[in-house]
């Protein structure tokens, strides 16, 4: 009787070993239907993995750029602000702003983002979800989502968190792929209209649109070709819009 019931449980084991082996021919269409938040990240953190295994240290050196020049800010406009960067990513992008009263990178892999390198980053990494952003109502001065919005589960869910945690006075740098289908890893599918769902609690201070020309949203930008909305070819953009919150 317990040679039958060890011979059982070994064999339970042995098919308990083969599933994940089972989950990776699933084509991966039917794994985002079935576990599309799970599916999404487990190919959001692949992607960062092959990146570093490419890159080695993971590159940081463009965002300053973008949360200066870009929008048009000088360096000191940031001291003393606490700055939250929405779907932060592992590679520091808010490294470069040392005179932050405090720097917060807000991600769902951001536990994972430490055995890729972040763990030797000044920035706190904060693992939540966008859609509940865990601080209290008007606690940042500025938030940022680079290359975020349309990764995110619940794009109004997200805005009305935004929205809650940004302090009156406050800006949100808002640099965005538009137009372009459903992915796993960017499912959301929004027009340039979206600046409409910040309004009115926000002003929109700046918005630009932008050609998506090169392999890659940064590239694009500097690559600097505005839409052509006379061209009614469905095709993928690029919004970048800087609002403040009203007092």
């Amino acid at each position: 009787m317990i040679k039958r019931v060890a011979f059982k449980a070994k064999r339970i084991r042995s098919k308990l070993r083969r599933i994940p082996r089972k989950i990776k021919c699933v084509p991966r269409n039917i794994l985002w239907q079935l576990f599309p938040t799970k599916t999404k990240e487990w190919y959001a953190l692949d992607a960062w993995k092959r990146k570093k295994a490419v890159e080695g240290r993971l590159k940081k050196s463009h965002f300053k750029e973008f949360y200066t020049k870009h929008f048009e800010i000088e360096d000191s406009f940031y001291s003393g602000k606490r700055i939250l960067d929405i779907g932060c990513g592992p590679r520091g992008s808010l490294e470069w702003a040392d005179m932050a009263l405090e720097r917060i990178g807000l991600d769902p892999l951001a536990k994972q983002y430490l055995k890729l390198g972040a763990d030797e980053h000044k920035t706190k990494y904060v693992a939540a979800y966008s859609e509940s952003i865990p601080f209290d109502d008007d606690y940042f001065d500025v938030i940022s989502s680079f290359n975020s919005l349309d990764h995110v589960a619940d794009v109004q869910l997200t805005i009305s968190e935004i929205k809650r945690v940004l302090k009156s006075g406050g800006e949100f740098l808002l640099l965005t792929e538009l137009n372009h289908k459903p992915k796993i890893k960017e499912p959301q599918d929004f027009s340039w209209d979206i600046v409409h769902a910040f309004l009115p609690e926000f002003e929109i201070l700046n918005e630009k649109h932008y050609e998506m020309k090169v392999k890659g949203m940064y590239e694009s930008i500097r690559y600097g070709i505005p839409f052509n909305h006379s061209d009614r070819s469905k095709r993928t953009g690029i919004l970048s819009a800087k609002f403040r919150k009203f007092g």
